[in-house]
């Protein structure tokens, strides 16, 4: 019997990382279908959302926020950039911190894709509380994980 759980424990189906990595690629899938006609990328939307709820922020302000490093955010920030959504620029009171600020284009984008979580909400076949619950699951998950 216990070598039957221990097969368990190590069947791909069964691990919660895999059921992780699956969403996550489904869900990046399903959000590229809305976010193409707005010629972003999700971790440029990602970007996008993080900008739009602080108006302002620095380089390193966004790869906290989005847990990314500086080597995967500044081709992207270049990107939105030559897209004309947002404008980098050094901060006057510290030479190395560019600073990240939304364009008027980049802020009209925001109306533009404003009905993004709801259609996602719809791709996803998940109630709004489902989603919600969800959401807080893995938020506690994502932070223990951090944490050890």
């Amino acid at each position: 019997e216990m070598k039957k759980n221990q097969d368990q424990s190590m069947r791909l189906d069964g691990q919660l990382c895999f059921a992780l990595y699956a969403s996550s690629l489904a869900m990046t899938k399903a959000y590229q279908k809305h976010l193409q006609n707005a010629g972003l990328t999700y971790p440029q939307y990602l970007v996008m959302l993080v900008l739009w709820e602080h108006l302002a922020l620095s380089v390193s302000e966004i790869g906290e926020l989005l847990f990314l490093d500086s080597g995967t955010l500044t081709p992207l920030l270049k990107r939105l950039e030559t897209a004309g959504h947002i404008k980098r620029k050094r901060s006057p009171e510290d030479e190395r911190r560019v600073m990240v600020e939304l364009t008027s284009k980049g802020k009209q984008l925001k109306s533009k894709l404003s009905d993004v979580p709801e259609m996602m909400l719809k791709t996803s076949q998940c109630s709004r509380l489902e989603a919600k619950k969800l959401t807080q699951q893995l938020k506690l998950l994502s932070h223990s994980l951090r944490e050890n």
